[in-house]
């Protein structure tokens, strides 16, 4: 077995992760100030449901297209 590509992968795995990540939280972060209200708040004390929905959604969306780009 070549242990050389395989760090290789697991390396640039790793990675990608760190970054995809990052890519994640800037974009929530940036939804985050341009909503008037804090998203956060309003769904854990105020429990709301149709805003933690949306915000999952969201999440997933992002989430789907970093993998995308990383994946080619």
């Amino acid at each position: 077995m070549n242990y050389e590509l395989f760090y290789k992968g697991i390396a640039a795995s790793l990675i990608y992760s760190f970054i995809g990540i990052a890519v994640l939280l800037l974009a929530y972060w940036l939804i985050e100030r341009l909503t008037p209200e804090k998203s956060w708040q309003e769904i854990v004390q105020n429990k709301n449901m149709a805003l933690a929905i949306v915000f999952a959604a969201f999440i997933l969306g992002i989430s789907i297209i970093i993998a995308a780009a990383i994946h080619g």
